[in-house]
């Protein structure tokens, strides 16, 4: 999940715990309807400023019995202000995660797309069992979560147990074992198309970052012909499995901390961390090491080696960080030699948030659809605990930080229930924007390349920048890429894709 929030859900889920497409079933007779309202100003400020209306729509929970149960999804709408011979339909947009609400998320880009805007209705929606659509929420824990530290068997038999506790909390809510299988990213993707056909449209179009990207793919799968414009910023490569994925983030995230060494190292006057890149590093290195052992104290706050990866982790993926990961790491280091330091405000920030009662729903809702997920783009986990073990303990030689943290054991490895969906094979020809960041170590280059490949129709935009996501970034206070927000904005508008791949300046 990338903006508004900085946290990328999916990691942070896995780090805290240190097929072919069917046909889809039409949605039931009469059409669904949206009851729209104006939208809270208690809750959606924002959008109740826009003059936003808000709804739900009632969705079957299983596609597959369009007559039986139904679960709620909240919607909302800012109306296109163009002619009506110059609005092109609906433009749907979600933030990533898995676990991102996104209500509020198209009034967020609206400043970026500029006219573009006034052409579309607007649609925002929170996917089935987050934010204001059906809620579906785990047993909270009898405490936060504790600092863990101790051998690295130890610490990796801690997080395995934190694991199953939370597989087992998130079955034992009455109801939940029902729901679970069908928080799938193709239920997501059908829940979509029910919003298209409640507002009786022919088409949607759609922008989705990071998860989101992978969402936009299945719905190109499911419903090809009712894709208009389908733009998909940092997704991966639908080959691999989840776990997969996250295994390929731990040599991207070595080498943008080898970037960031070099970008300190050249202010060593500043940060006084050393003079040389492999210096900065070993500094890094010596941190996570120690805090393995015995977690640092920083002021009244704690900091084992798991969230010193996270937080370490999450501050490389934006080159405008590099300052703030510098300006902790040498905060860290005072506090590691004994010296009595107050924490910098966005370490506090990092603290006070994973050692809270709210991080165990921050690192569980991304499970429910990593978990429900048979196949790409989430699911694929392997069964036990050796394969974890194994896996982590040979990264530590080329992966010496982010190792443990992209090869961690997760909660659907205990999951109380089987996966509701088979993965989504990619193999059709429906054009498609992607972009991709050429030092994304979130979602890696590799991977939006081989989404690139696998959606035949396809033209991708390489942008050689270390981020996540490329649309938008000044949405996130990131500095903006005009040349991907002017390809977008021109897709978008009705202009036909690039003939060919391009490559465009930061």
């Amino acid at each position: 999940m990338r903006r508004p929030a900085l946290i990328s859900l999916a990691l942070l889920a896995a780090t805290a715990l240190s097929a072919s497409p069917s046909a889809a079933a039409p949605p039931p007779d009469p059409r669904p309807r949206i009851d729209w309202r104006p939208c809270s100003a208690e809750h959606h400020p924002e959008l109740a400023k826009a003059g936003a209306e808000c709804g739900k729509l009632a969705v079957p929970l299983d596609h597959a019995a369009p007559r039986g149960r139904t679960v709620d999804i909240a919607v909302s709408r800012i109306r296109a202000t163009a002619a009506p011979a110059e609005r092109r339909g609906i433009l749907l947009a979600n933030p990533g995660g898995p676990g991102g609400p996104g209500l509020d998320y198209p009034l967020s880009l609206r400043p970026v797309l500029g006219d573009v805007a006034d052409r579309y209705d607007l649609i925002g929606f929170d996917p089935r069992f987050l934010g204001d659509s059906t809620p579906l929420a785990c047993t909270p824990p009898a405490a936060p979560p504790a600092p863990v530290s101790g051998t690295r068997r130890q610490v990796f038999d801690a997080t395995a147990a934190s694991a199953r506790d939370m597989a087992h909390r998130c079955g034992q809510p009455p109801g939940n074992t029902a729901l679970l299988p069908h928080a799938t990213s193709r239920n997501v993707a059908r829940d979509m198309d029910a919003v298209r056909a409640a507002l009786g449209e022919p088409s949607l179009s759609y922008y989705g970052v990071s998860y989101g990207a992978d969402l936009g793919a299945v719905y190109t799968q499911l419903f090809p012909r009712r894709a208009d414009r389908i733009v998909l910023d940092s997704g991966t490569d639908p080959s691999l499995t989840q776990y997969e994925l996250f295994q390929a983030t731990g040599p991207a995230a070595e080498a943008a901390l080898d970037e960031w060494a070099a970008w300190t190292a050249a202010r060593h006057g500043t940060y006084r961390l050393g003079r040389t890149a492999p210096r900065v590093r070993a500094t890094v290195e010596r941190l996570v090491t120690r805090a393995e052992r015995r977690p640092l104290t920083i002021g009244d706050h704690t900091a084992d080696a798991s969230r010193l990866r996270l937080i370490t982790h999450q501050l490389l993926q934006y080159e405008e960080s590099d300052p703030a990961l510098a300006r902790i790491v040498r905060n860290l280091k005072d506090a590691a030699d004994g010296h009595a330091v107050e924490p910098d405000p966005v370490l506090a920030q990092w603290l006070q948030l994973l050692g809270s009662p709210e991080a165990d729903e921050l690192f569980s809702v991304p499970s429910f659809t990593m978990c429900a997920d048979g196949g790409w783009p989430a699911g694929g986990w392997p069964a036990g605990t050796d394969a974890y073990w194994r896996a982590t303990q040979q990264s530590r030689a080329t992966q010496p930080v982010f190792g443990p943290q992209a090869n961690a054991i997760s909660a659907c490895t205990f999951w109380p229930v089987a996966p509701g969906d088979t993965g989504t094979a990619i193999d059709n020809d429906v054009p498609v924007l992607v972009l991709h960041a050429t030092r994304d170590n979130n979602t890696p280059y590799a991977g939006g390349v081989a989404l690139h490949r696998a959606l035949r129709g396809s033209r991708l935009l390489t942008v050689d920048l270390r981020s996540h996501g490329v649309y938008a970034n000044a949405v996130s206070g990131n500095n903006p890429v005009p040349c991907a927000d002017e390809a977008v904005n021109t897709y978008l508008a009705g202009t036909p894709l690039p003939k060919t791949d391009r490559t465009c300046r930061p």
